[in-house]
């Protein structure tokens, strides 16, 4: 009897473990969100390149959670990236808002940041943000530094190969 009492903590024990690391993987994971379905509009903006953005990515303000994205699409037409957005009601956002595709950290997650703009009017639902930036690939910037570092590289051995030419063009 003494046994089976001991393996029923145990058990019990193993239980209230997995149930707390669950929580924890959603609550990491990005499940839990203070913004609820009835309390927000959704408005959309235009990227040309989104980088990871994801699908539940924070929208922030001055580093204030004040959205979620929704959703993300090809549009067929502009063959640019359609960002559904949700936005919490309480924040009102001028219709000449600007959004960009940011990252937390060196390689933390991609976040919209958005900057209030100076309009009197509104961002009502169903409107699109005109003004956006789109997220920096490191990839794309490394790949820039090494272009215009080898373009430097081989400007600079022309002139040593014929010092004639680098002293006519100084």
């Amino acid at each position: 009897m003494k046994r089976s009492v001991l393996e029923l903590w145990v058990g019990l024990f193993v239980l209230l473990g997995a149930v707390a690391i669950g929580f924890l993987a959603f609550r990491v994971a990005g499940g839990s969100s203070s913004l609820s379905a009835d309390k927000t509009y959704t408005v959309y903006a235009d990227f040309s390149d989104i980088g990871g953005l994801k699908t539940n990515a924070p929208v922030k303000s001055a580093g204030v959670l004040v959205g979620r994205v929704a959703s993300i699409q090809l549009d067929p037409k502009s063959y640019q990236a359609k960002v559904a957005i949700n936005l919490d009601s309480r924040y009102q956002f001028s219709s000449d808002v600007s959004a960009q595709i940011l990252t937390s950290g060196l390689l933390g997650e991609q976040y919209i940041g958005l900057m209030q703009g100076g309009d009197t009017e509104n961002l009502a639902a169903g409107d699109t943000i005109s003004v956006t930036s789109s997220a920096m690939v490191l990839e794309n910037l490394i790949g820039k530094f090494m272009t215009s570092f080898a373009e430097k590289n081989a400007g600079s051995s022309k002139s040593e190969d014929n010092p004639a030419a680098a002293s006519a063009t100084e």
